[in-house]
């Protein structure tokens, strides 16, 4: 099995840290490298140093495998410093190399700090999924949130909620759905996978009577694109949840931001994991941000850095 790529994302966040107390945790099951300057992890950390991240396998029994990038500037917990945002940046770049010549067998990415990327190195993307799929060469990607309890694509994003009517369109929803399906079969191993589709309006339009949506074009849509997989709704999101609900699909398709990730984070606050689907290669992250508050404090959670490596991991087992 190759080593996973983790990209060491905004170096002042706590990505450090939790870098190695997941190394320490997965060291022997599930081997990956770090890619990123070494004088940026914390004091004391066990480094091996590669040339060929075919290495990180062996290496990781003993020491954090680091694929190493010099950065112009140190780190201070806390303070980010946009005179790293272009190493911060090629250690995206390298991790997706390696991906895709074979090196590696996914990308997990650490948190980035997006206002430190655009004041150092003029950062033209919403976040790290668009950019992924700027180095992919896709134009359309999906975002999903993953946990051993739910899996859950919203249709639309980081847009406000009075702007969800207007961009949820048919041609989006349709991508996102197909997009879903083919993601579950291909890297997660689903043969027919089952999908969810929340509505737009509480009780999904109750008919028409509160909101035309549903009964206009998103249930005849769902008609329309069956296929090679089992899709269902659309549904009201107040009720797709509870456990009996969860085990009868195997994505929920939500319409929103928070439609989506409110279950998820309620269920399994500390375990989810952030899947890119649509890519040519596999790509996790963990479901939190940098965290300055309390990076450098040695009290940093990696459960879900740790989850989105082990998700990684059976991806590319599955795909």
């Amino acid at each position: 099995m190759r080593p996973i790529a983790l990209s060491c994302g905004e170096p002042a966040g706590i990505g450090p840290e939790i870098a190695i107390a997941a190394w320490d945790h997965l060291r022997e099951t599930c081997p990956f490298f770090w890619i990123g300057d070494p004088g940026h992890l914390p004091p004391g950390t066990p480094v091996a140093i590669l040339d060929d991240p075919a290495a990180a396998i062996q290496a990781s029994k003993s020491a954090l495998p680091v694929l190493p990038l010099r950065f112009a500037a140190p780190a201070s917990p806390g303070q980010p410093d946009p005179r790293n945002a272009a190493g911060v940046i090629a250690a995206i770049e390298r991790g997706v190399a390696l991906v895709q010549s074979g090196a590696a067998s996914a990308i997990c990415t650490a948190p980035i700090h997006k206002k430190a990327l655009i004041d150092g190195a003029g950062f033209a993307y919403p976040g790290h999924t668009e950019f992924l799929a700027a180095l992919a060469g896709r134009d359309r990607v999906v975002m999903m949130l993953a946990s051993a309890q739910l899996r859950v694509v919203p249709a639309t994003i980081h847009i406000a909620l009075a702007e969800v009517p207007r961009a949820l369109t048919p041609t989006l929803l349709r991508e996102t759905i197909e997009i879903t399906a083919a993601g579950l079969r291909d890297q997660f191993g689903i043969a027919r996978p089952r999908l969810a589709v929340a509505g737009l309006n509480p009780h999904a339009g109750e008919g028409g009577a509160m909101g035309r949506e549903e009964t206009d074009w998103i249930a005849p849509l769902l008609q329309e694109i069956k296929g090679e997989f089992t899709l269902t709704g659309p549904h009201p999101a107040d009720t797709m949840f509870h456990a009996a609900a969860r085990a009868r699909y195997d994505a929920a398709i939500c319409m929103y931001h928070d439609q989506a990730l409110i279950p998820i984070k309620t269920l399994d606050f500390d375990r989810g994991v952030n899947v890119t689907l649509g890519l040519p290669f596999i790509r996790t992250s963990p479901d939190h941000g940098t965290a300055f508050d309390i990076a450098g404090q040695g009290i940093a959670n990696p459960s879900s850095l740790i989850a989105a490596l082990r998700m990684a991991q059976d991806m590319a087992h599955s795909a």
